[in-house]
């Protein structure tokens, strides 16, 4: 089984409540017993998450040696010049790692989405711009480290899309899951 989730703020990608923590867990949603998440979503991250009860699944979607694609949509700080987009796209140092070269261009118009509960923080004289960042590696808040480390803070952050399989595509309002056809698994794992 197969299952696509749109994941709304403020959820976690785990069955099981963190100690101390208010946020939700993929728990609260009523999905059938046995799947587990392919990957993750930060609490704080939006979008398309794949859940299975199919090992192997796992290792073929998330491995970088597959160089399976994913899409996120972010809004940042500030207006990013052509040259950020290049530093994104060559590769940013975060720590010991350098992030593997990935696919970075600006989203314009912004995307319609969904509005975020809660709303993300607005500053009146600092403009925001949306960005689609194509990764084929998922260290741990790897957007968000890499946009600010090139100086443009992540506002919001939504995963779009698992290899051809697009959020827009399945039509899912935040918090709905369904499980995918033959045609859509092939869109996955192509």
């Amino acid at each position: 089984m197969l299952l696509a989730f749109h994941k709304p703020y403020g959820v976690l990608s785990q069955f099981t409540p963190e100690p101390g923590s208010a946020w939700r867990t993929l728990a609260d949603f009523g999905m059938p017993k046995g799947v587990y998440p392919l990957g993750r979503l930060d609490a704080d991250s939006e979008g398309l998450l794949l859940l299975s009860d199919e090992p192997g699944l796992n290792t073929r979607l998330l491995d970088p040696r597959h160089a399976h694609e994913r899409e996120y949509w972010v809004q940042v700080e500030r207006l990013p010049a052509a040259a950020v987009l290049t530093v994104l796209a060559r590769g940013v140092r975060l720590g010991a790692h350098t992030t593997l070269p990935c696919s970075v261009r600006r989203l314009e118009p912004a995307p319609a989405l969904s509005p975020r509960e809660p709303p993300i923080r607005v500053r009146k004289n600092v403009p925001d711009a949306w960005l689609a960042l194509e990764l084929t590696e998922g260290k741990n808040r790897q957007v968000r480290r890499m946009t600010a480390a090139v100086g443009h803070p992540t506002l919001r952050l939504v995963r779009a899309r698992i290899g051809r399989l697009t959020l827009a595509a399945l039509a899912l309002p935040p918090g709905e899951w369904r499980e995918l056809t033959a045609a859509e698994r092939g869109a996955v794992f192509g």
